[in-house]
């Protein structure tokens, strides 16, 4: 099996976070989004990814990729010249992936549970053409949702639908056996251009060829899952995969306090200051008469004498005085 990832998104509810980086590489819990998909991978029998990737910042991610997880998998990059969907993304991959059984996981979703779990649970199945992660919500108008029929079979899938005849979302992650006749169903919205929600090729609709084309496709249940394409959801998914950790220590504290869980990277310095509880603190990050909870601050950032809460502080940025909330892209200044 092959683990497809398309992570080619611009990421523009993030800005300005993706500014100057892709959305699969903004940092949170010590790792970019992209190293906790790949790390969750690495314990499953997945061995060989193919990632689409897209825009100018991509060689961000295939540097990243190649240096952490080169010795973990065989990695496949396939280029995403324009973006137009889900859909069209997969289509990239087909010369990587057809003839294969894939699992496709969003490059923006983060999941309670591990890859392993929704692989046992799919293979737990009567051998359906493909699977796909639902989860019950109260509002499943904002997702993808499958609709059953009587034998507990998928027969119909829409994006966003406006009224929905059932709550199970699509949560992000997709186990497909019958790869010829997913990229048949891609290959026949792109060459019709049937464009769904968004004017976009939706991975949706190729399922929903599928079975009209006598697919078996069936559901697996997930727990939660966390967008991290939006700052609220990226902020909630830090604090639920800090829980998880340890806090280490950053490498100069003087007359601080730390809070668990805390993930600190290297040569952090604090300074009389309280970090946590559930804050992850990047590289070369000074933090000087400063309180920060509830955040995530990059790489070379330098906090001043700041009270921040449900922050994202981007790389290189200098925050002095006070302030509440923010969302601070790379290399800003702010004095308040």
């Amino acid at each position: 099996m092959k683990a497809v990832i398309p992570a080619a998104g611009q990421g523009t509810r993030l800005y300005p976070q993706t500014h100057t980086k892709p959305k699969a590489m903004v940092r949170l819990a010590g790792e970019p989004i992209l190293g906790h998909i790949l790390s969750n991978l690495t314990k499953t029998s997945v061995h060989q990814v193919v990632i689409v990737v897209g825009g100018p910042m991509q060689n961000q991610i295939i540097e990243y990729a190649e240096t952490s997880f080169n010795d973990e998998f065989e990695i496949n990059f396939v280029e995403q010249e324009t973006a137009e969907g889900l859909g069209h993304s997969i289509y990239q991959t087909e010369a990587a992936v057809r003839g294969d059984s894939a699992l496709i996981a969003l490059g923006d979703m983060l999941f309670e549970n591990g890859y392993g779990t929704f692989l046992d649970a799919h293979n737990s199945l009567d051998e359906p053409d493909a699977s796909i992660g639902v989860k019950t919500v109260e509002e499943p108008r904002h997702y993808g949702v499958a609709e059953l029929a009587e034998s507990g079979q998928v027969e119909r899938v829409v994006e966003k639908p406006e009224e929905p005849r059932s709550n199970y979302a699509i949560s992000g992650v997709y186990i497909v056996e019958n790869t010829d006749l997913l990229f048949d169903a891609l290959a026949h919205l792109v060459e019709n251009n049937i464009r769904g929600a968004g004017y976009e090729y939706q991975l949706t609709d190729a399922l929903q060829h599928m079975i009209q084309s006598d697919a078996c496709i069936d559901i697996f249940e997930v727990e939660d899952w966390y967008d991290c394409g939006r700052p609220e959801t990226l902020l909630e998914a830090n604090r639920v995969l800090l829980s998880k950790g340890e806090t280490n220590g950053a490498d100069s504290l003087d007359n601080a306090v730390v809070i668990p869980p805390v993930d600190f990277g290297d040569n952090v310095v604090v300074k009389e200051g309280i970090v946590g509880p559930n804050v992850s603190v990047d590289n070369d990050v000074r933090i000087t008469d400063s309180i920060v909870r509830n955040g995530i601050v990059g790489e070379n950032a330098t906090l001043e004498s700041v009270h921040l809460e449900g922050s994202i502080v981007g790389n290189g940025a200098t925050v002095r005085s006070e302030a509440n909330q923010l969302n601070v892209g790379d290399n800003s200044i702010i004095e308040l």
